[in-house]
């Protein structure tokens, strides 16, 4: 009796496992049935033994350090493919990013040669913020239910290899991470400080080291919060709060300088080798470093763009979504928030005036949360459309989708192609080695299966060179991380359950 109870409970897991979610809804229908019931109900010894089991592996994940164990397999193997698609012939693009942050880098990713998917479980800790330092580790920050740190992870074992507590503060999340022209980490912590810190001891070996720490409580005060920083040239950090404060600190000892825009900042600011891009919840600022190295930054120009009437559904606030891109030609875009179609708009980065802009999307179906990828004369933009959070694609649900490339040819906007797939919450990374755009997708499913996939796009073409299923369940959803192209061509994302790497087997 107890065999035969325990081997169709354990049936029912492998269903689960295979075939979805709909299997535990039919074991859950049968429970109704009180002879079901009585003929499943457990003796004491079945239920020490389950108590027992829950509280060993609740132990052993306590024990085991972060990224020793793989994230969790999610249910619908069998019925959510593994690979489609083709090896990819590289195709290589010139130029690259002028501004900070830059989605473009000449390292290669992954062309879909019988390609590899290896995990790394840091329990609840999503480390969405990625950069590869000089020796080719990951340095990421990571948030979670028990705060914030700063973290250097093997590329290859996936294994935390030095950690960094960073301070916590209610309702301010602090900045991710960035590298400095010396390969330095710079974040913004939530209790108004910049830290710039080494990632490597004096032999080469994974360490934690802050250099220099800035001190920004004079100039923010405890009502605001430092949302983003970008080193820029000659050792200049620029920051931006939430509340509208622009600032600049002029090397390591410099003090720092704000100026206040008196609008909402909910995305990252953009750095060049002139100063910085802003967009607020109503509209395009360049500033300047201002005559002085030791002075306030100035307000070279404002542009105002079409901010519509309400918050977009994946997005954080009523306005841009993006983060400015600097473009080749003098030219700077973003995106506008207008009523009912999100546009796609390209200024003149000398004097602010708009020079085209272009729809995409459908009428009420469009947003976007991130950097837009610059590629040749224009942009990549994906849609965020629908994702308000982790719930939102569960149960084989999933978003609005779509991506839009955008050229700007003689002064004219024009959409050279559109993709169907959907990439709810990532930022897309584009590998000018290989000539293909990554992001993470996610299909719906009639199976309730949350099936996940990093998918490379031929970014000249806006076909699909393949996509390979990276992993099952709401643990795989990156919720606003990014692609980071890394060591051996691999592709690394951080999602709620940790990291995930993908990689040709050759």
């Amino acid at each position: 009796m107890r065999f035969q109870r325990t081997l169709v409970l354990g049936g029912v897991g492998l269903l689960w496992l295979a075939l979805g979610p709909w299997v535990l809804l039919l074991g859950l229908a049968a429970l109704a049935s009180r002879r079901v019931r009585a003929w499943l109900r457990p003796g004491r010894r079945a239920t020490a033994y389950a108590v027992g089991a829950v509280l060993l592996l609740t132990g052993l994940v306590l024990v085991v350090p972060d990224g020793w164990l793989p994230i969790p397999p999610g249910p619908g193997a069998l019925v959510t493919g593994g690979y489609a698609g083709r090896p990819f012939t590289p195709r290589p693009l010139d130029g690259g990013g002028r501004s900070r942050p830059d989605p473009t880098t000449p390292v290669r990713g992954p062309v879909g040669e019988s390609p590899t998917v290896d995990t790394a479980w840091f329990g609840l800790q999503q480390c969405a913020s990625l950069a590869v330092d000089a020796r080719r580790r990951l340095v990421g920050v990571c948030a979670g239910p028990g705060g914030r740190s700063l973290r250097v992870v093997d590329p290859d074992s996936l294994h935390v290899a030095a950690t960094k507590e960073l301070p916590a503060a209610d309702g301010c999340a602090g900045s991710g991470v960035a590298l400095d022209d010396h390969g330095r980490a710079v974040v913004a912590t939530a209790d108004r400080r910049l830290l710039v810190v080494d990632t490597a001891d004096a032999d080469g070996h994974a360490d934690l080291t802050t250099v220099a720490s800035h001190d920004l409580r004079r100039v923010v005060p405890a009502s605001d919060c430092v949302t983003s920083v970008e080193p820029g040239p000659a050792g200049v950090l620029w920051f931006a709060t939430a509340a509208g404060r622009v600032g600049v600190v002029a090397g390591p000892t410099g003090p720092a300088r704000t100026v206040d825009l008196a609008e909402e900042v909910a995305e990252p600011l953009a750095v060049d080798r002139s100063g910085a891009f802003v967009v607020t919840t109503h509209a395009l600022y360049r500033l300047t470093a201002g005559a002085r190295r030791d002075g306030p930054p100035r307000v070279a120009w404002r542009a105002a763009y079409d901010r519509g009437s309400r918050r977009r559904s994946g997005q954080p606030s009523q306005g841009s979504g993006t983060t400015p891109v600097v473009l080749p030609g003098g030219l700077v875009a973003i995106t506008d928030n207008a009523d009912p179609q999100m546009h796609v708009e390209v200024y003149r980065a000398a004097t602010g005036d708009l020079v085209c802009r272009q729809a995409v999307f459908g009428d009420d179906a469009g947003a976007t949360q991130g950097v837009l990828v610059p590629v040749g004369s224009g942009v990549v933009v994906s849609n965020s459309h629908g994702y308000a959070g982790p719930l939102a694609t569960v149960l084989g649900r999933t978003t609005d989708g779509g991506l839009a490339r955008v050229d700007v040819v003689g002064g004219e906007c024009s959409v050279r192609w559109t993709s169907a797939e959907v990439a709810p919450s990532v930022q897309p990374a584009l590998s000018l080695a290989t000539g293909l755009l990554y992001t993470w997708t996610k299909p719906h499913s009639r199976w309730g299966a949350d099936a996940w996939y990093l998918t490379a796009i031929d970014v000249r073409s806006g076909r699909t060179a393949f996509r390979v299923r990276a992993g099952l369940g709401w643990l795989r959803d990156p919720s606003y991380g990014q692609v980071t192209l890394g060591a051996g061509g691999a592709a690394y994302v951080g999602t709620l359950g940790g990291l995930v790497r993908v990689r040709d087997r050759s």
